[in-house]
């Protein structure tokens, strides 16, 4: 899915978190977004997904203008084309592995236990589907959020730091297990992190700073 940010601008009071961000994502790319912290390249993931609202510019999903979408229709389109990898993973405690995998199917009334399974096998989470999350790894619970993000095949995937909390081989793990799924289904990419070495692996690097991106 193409995305197309234009000159954005996001402000907390009367400080700017970022000013005047443009940039391209082609569908099928992946890009990756450095930048020292507090730059607020989280809120930008954060904007992309319409998650968060901005004060000027504009963002574009598929041509569809986010900023013209009440907060039901932006979820909607959130909730057909775009999947999210957080950080500190999200995934429901009360529901096991494959519960957790499932939820984007059940939200848009499309349950298909065995693309869940299938997911759960391509992330390296095979036979885990009945544990729950508090039996897991940190890269275990990791690889359940990247199969929940990618169970409905989004056309477009933000993961905000998916290697942040995690050791070198098994941040190497999630990240082969994120670009296989992704180019599995021909799905676009912005990948948000301070590891250089996650970054070398995008087809662009872009760094943020206060006044824009480069």
């Amino acid at each position: 899915m193409n995305l197309c940010i234009r000159q954005l601008t996001k402000r907390y009071n009367a400080s700017p978190v970022f000013s005047n961000v443009s940039m391209d994502v082609a569908a099928g790319e992946f890009v990756a977004i450095v930048g020292e912290s507090g730059v607020g390249k989280s809120t930008l993931l954060n904007c992309m997904a319409g998650l968060d609202h901005w004060d000027s510019g504009s963002v574009q999903l598929g041509g569809v203008e986010l900023g013209l979408l009440d907060d039901d229709a932006r979820a909607l389109l959130r909730r057909q084309t775009v999947g999210f990898v957080f950080q500190a993973f999200h995934v429901l405690p009360h529901l096991n592995v494959a519960q957790n995998v499932a939820l984007p199917l059940l939200l848009l009334n499309a349950p298909d236990p065995a693309r869940v399974l299938a997911m759960l096998d391509a992330v390296g989470l095979q036979g885990l589907g009945t544990r729950l999350p508090q039996q897991l790894s940190g890269g275990q619970l990791q690889r359940v959020a990247i199969a929940r993000a990618l169970v409905h095949r989004p056309a477009l995937l933000l993961a905000d730091e998916p290697t942040g909390n995690l050791d070198p081989t098994t941040a190497q793990r999630v990240m082969d297990a994120l670009i296989a799924q992704t180019r599995a289904h021909a799905a676009s990419l912005v990948l948000v992190t301070h590891s250089r070495s996650a970054a070398d692996r995008a087809d662009r690097i872009l760094h943020l700073h206060a006044n824009g991106v480069a």
